[in-house]
């Protein structure tokens, strides 16, 4: 893992197309800013792992005899 130290107001690039800005540091909390293009998806770790784990749970909920069903319509 890559540490690095910013202030408020400093920016850390990513690749040519990201930028994490802070914005603000309030006790132990830090306000951050990101630019980045549509497509890369951007979410709080513990939401990101909920995500993960509901996509999880709905494939392991879907039937091979349910695939079979859905196939031919599409």
């Amino acid at each position: 893992m890559l540490v690095l130290t910013r202030k408020k107001n400093e920016h850390i690039q990513i690749g040519e197309d990201i930028e994490i800005s802070i914005l603000a540091i309030e006790g132990d909390q830090i306000k951050i800013g990101i630019q980045a293009p549509r497509h890369i998806d951007i979410h709080r770790k513990e939401i990101y792992i909920t995500i993960q784990q509901e996509n999880a749970e709905a494939v392991n909920e879907f039937s091979f005899d349910q695939l079979k069903e859905v196939l031919p319509k599409l």
